[in-house]
């Protein structure tokens, strides 16, 4: 069985959303940011970045969610296999979605590890800019694959994370993110919000009743998301 290393909110809810939509058994395993838990050699031993998520696996831990989704994919069929003509198209997107959003809304989320205090603002403008765009991109990409950027999927599943985090973080700044701008991932993010493993997630994590469409603070039952 897997183990799936997890804090609230944090990019371990992708996997979590991805392995419940296809009923795949696996456990998970709190990693407490409050108590730098990432950070403690267990956690370090596992996935040296002392990122989250990490998903331990029978051939080793396997940690980056673009890396954790793709190698999901290929051994549950969750996906275009290798030899599929939509493959290209799915390769595409996730590694757009974590190496160019993912990556972009990172920086927005922790301006301090990127620019100096007196750039904040100017790097958040450009920043939020970007999203948009990478949004209007998705937009587009969903309305052309619908199946590949199915709810529970893991295209799907990674998109609309983005947008929940786009819509609450960081707590502190101006609100730039408007989902009913973008039809298509309002519409992935009410089906997923439809499907039964949804809620029950969402109670492990205090993500409130509707997580996607209307986005609230995170009370978690367990852990930190920060």
């Amino acid at each position: 069985m897997y183990r799936l290393h997890y804090a609230p909110d944090n990019a371990s809810l992708v996997i979590r959303l991805v392995l419940d939509g296809a009923g795949i058994p696996y456990q998970t395993a709190l990693v407490d940011r409050a108590r730098r838990q990432h950070d403690a050699p267990a956690y370090r031993a596992l996935n040296p970045t002392g990122l989250i998520p990490t998903l331990e696996t029978p051939q080793g831990p396997i940690s980056e969610t673009g890396a954790i989704l793709l190698w999901l994919t290929d051994m549950h069929q969750l996906g275009p296999g290798p030899q599929s003509p939509e493959r290209g198209v799915f390769l595409k997107w996730l590694f757009y979605l974590s190496n160019s959003a993912h990556a972009d809304l990172r920086q927005i989320f922790y301006p301090h590890q990127y620019c100096p205090a007196d750039a904040h603002p100017g790097h958040h403008v450009i920043l939020t800019d970007r999203m948009r765009g990478h949004f209007a991109l998705l937009d587009a990409a969903a309305q052309r694959n619908p199946a590949l950027f199915a709810a529970g999927r893991p295209l799907g599943a990674y998109t609309v994370t983005l947008t929940r985090w786009s819509a609450l973080y960081p707590p502190n700044a101006p609100r730039w993110f408007d989902l009913a701008a973008y039809p298509a991932l309002l519409a992935l993010a009410e089906a997923q919000e439809a499907r039964v493993e949804t809620p029950v997630i969402a109670r492990a994590e205090g993500l409130g009743p509707h997580p996607f469409t209307k986005a609230e603070q995170p009370n978690p039952p367990e852990g930190s998301v920060y």
